[in-house]
């Protein structure tokens, strides 16, 4: 990882019981969803802590080889999305890593939500569903479901839930592959849920009211 995550402690002073470690989209970083958390209007007393990574700079190819924050390189930018999946899966490593941290600091991996947007979506499919332990739930948003074909779940992730958020507007990433990594996800037998929105490549008010309905929701089961 390039740079120490960004991390938001409960805006109420609680210790943290819970965490959420969201991945940003290509090109961006961490802070880009530091306004998201007061909005999501969480319950006061959810201790949820909230990890933002920023990818490392790498070449992308897609982007005529310019650098930028990116969680691995996008080789074509056709519906087959090329992507170089050797870095995807050490992006993903390294957030397993952060799902590491958050256990060794005393919170209960089942209480741990991963969630991405767009590239970093695909990061977070791969890293939430392949990791050992169990967690509270999957968050995938305007993404793809990039090692769908590859991937095997881990035994613990067998029932993790799974939201899926799409634009049906999307011009970026297109809302078909929004839709078949939510039916991948279910023919892998996972629990998953598919939302979709009148909006582009972007998160919605709408949207985040139903984040903030989600995460209480899971983070309030166990």
């Amino acid at each position: 990882m390039a740079r120490e995550p960004l991390v938001i402690e409960s805006r109420h002073g609680q210790a943290a019981d819970a965490a959420l470690i969201l991945l940003h989209g290509l090109g961006a970083d961490g802070g880009d969803f530091e306004p998201l958390v007061p909005a999501l209007g969480l319950p006061r007393d959810l201790g949820l802590r909230v990890v933002l990574p920023h990818a490392p700079s790498r070449a992308v190819t897609v982007n005529g080889g310019m650098r930028m924050p990116a969680w691995y390189d996008i080789l074509e930018m056709d519906l087959s999305r090329k992507i170089d999946v050797d870095q995807l899966e050490a992006s993903a490593q390294t957030v397993q890593a952060l799902i590491d941290a958050q256990r060794e600091a005393g919170i209960d991996s089942r209480r741990i939500v991963i969630a991405g947007f767009s590239q970093g979506g695909a990061v977070a499919y791969q890293a939430a569903l392949t990791y050992p332990h169990p967690l509270a739930g999957l968050l995938a948003m305007s993404t793809y479901f990039a090692t769908g074909d590859t991937l095997s779940v881990a035994e613990a992730n067998r029932d993790l839930a799974v939201e899926v958020h799409h634009g049906t507007f999307d011009p970026i990433v297109p809302e078909s592959l929004g839709r078949a990594g939510y039916d991948r996800a279910r023919e892998l037998g996972l629990p998953a849920h598919y939302r979709t929105y009148p909006m582009a490549h972007a998160l919605c008010p709408e949207q985040i009211a139903d984040i903030g309905d989600w995460l209480t929701r899971r983070l309030s089961a166990e």
